[in-house]
């Protein structure tokens, strides 16, 4: 069959002969965002741009029996220390002309609202990407940002090298800063040994690193661990079975561990926290405010200023210099 002469057809109209376009009225937004620290760790106050904490431990166990009758022997006592943090201000801008806040739009009546749920799901994301790299904290100055330091940066104690040969520095708290952590020259693979000196390591100084955060290049490591649970599932005449190839959960010695995949750990790192003793420190928790007008558009920023508290770096703990 052929189309007869001199049909008007779709084609022959087109956009231009008034043929209205075929658009979904919604935006299929892809986030690739990460709160897992936002969520789940507690907030406090901060006062001022260095914001402070004390911390304490307790001396090594002794065996010493005290003799009958003798006179009491006062040992020097280990008073706190204190550990802090710079407070950042992290910041999202942006500016809609007039123009496109009139004209007619597909997905959202006013892009101003958009864009403030967009820049402020940003403005999260780029807090929780520096909360668990590896930054070092600064002071900076007059024309020089503050900076928080990171979660690997605080970890010292408990670093376990992912091979022997690796020369990764773990810098922790000193003289009122924190430094950011170099790699080792040299990389091994994950393995389930490393993971459990990790959870011991954190155990032994008297925490519990019951969250694992990884990315997926480890994360696939700790699924390809010998001794998992095999999963049996009950599936019905005409369903289709699933394969299970990921471990969430990890039972050590010391307790149940949950493992999460987290988008922003470095893919040479597993970090073993204890969120008893981290928390998000907050100067300004994050507000929005319209800027002053220059033009024909709105400007606006969305401003928070925070910074990490690491309340003792003993009770966590990390694997670096990963394959």
């Amino acid at each position: 069959m052929s189309q007869v002469t001199g049909t008007t057809d779709t084609y022959r109209v087109g956009t231009g002969g008034g043929l209205r376009e075929d658009l979904e009225d919604k935006i299929w937004d892809l986030f690739p965002d990460e709160n897992w620290a936002l969520d789940n760790l507690p907030r406090v106050d901060a006062s001022a741009a260095y914001h402070e904490w004390v911390k304490d431990t307790l001396t090594a166990a002794t065996n010493v029996p005290a003799i009958e009758g003798d006179d009491a022997s006062f040992a020097t006592i280990v008073v706190p220390t204190r550990a802090g943090n710079q407070c950042q201000i992290t910041k999202k801008q942006f500016l809609v002309s007039g123009t496109l806040e009139a004209v007619s739009k597909a997905g959202r009546a006013r892009e101003s609202a958009r864009q403030a749920v967009k820049q402020m799901r940003e403005w999260k994301n780029d807090v929780e990407y520096c909360v668990v790299r590896n930054a070092a904290s600064s002071a900076g100055g007059s024309g020089t940002a503050r900076s928080s330091a990171g979660m690997e940066s605080w970890l010292a104690t408990n670093e376990i090298l992912g091979t022997t040969t690796a020369s990764a520095t773990t810098p922790g708290f000193a003289a009122g800063a924190v430094a950011s952590p170099t790699d080792g020259t040299t990389t091994g693979a994950f393995t389930e040994g490393h993971l459990k000196s990790m959870v011991q390591g954190s155990w032994t100084e008297g925490g519990f690193a019951r969250i694992v955060l990884t990315n997926t290049s480890q994360k696939a490591a700790i699924d390809a661990f010998p001794g998992q649970a095999t999963r049996f599932v009950d599936v019905t005449k005409g369903q289709q079975a699933s394969i299970v190839g990921a471990a969430n959960v990890y039972v050590s010695s010391v307790g149940v561990h949950t493992v999460v995949l987290h988008r922003h750990i470095r893919a040479s790192v597993v970090l073993g926290i204890d969120p008893d003793y981290w928390a998000l420190a907050f100067l300004r928790t994050p507000f929005m405010e319209e800027l002053a007008k220059t033009g024909d558009g709105t400007k606006y920023h969305i401003v928070g200023e925070w910074t990490l508290v690491c309340r003792n770096e003993r009770a966590s703990s990390k694997v670096v210099a990963l394959a």
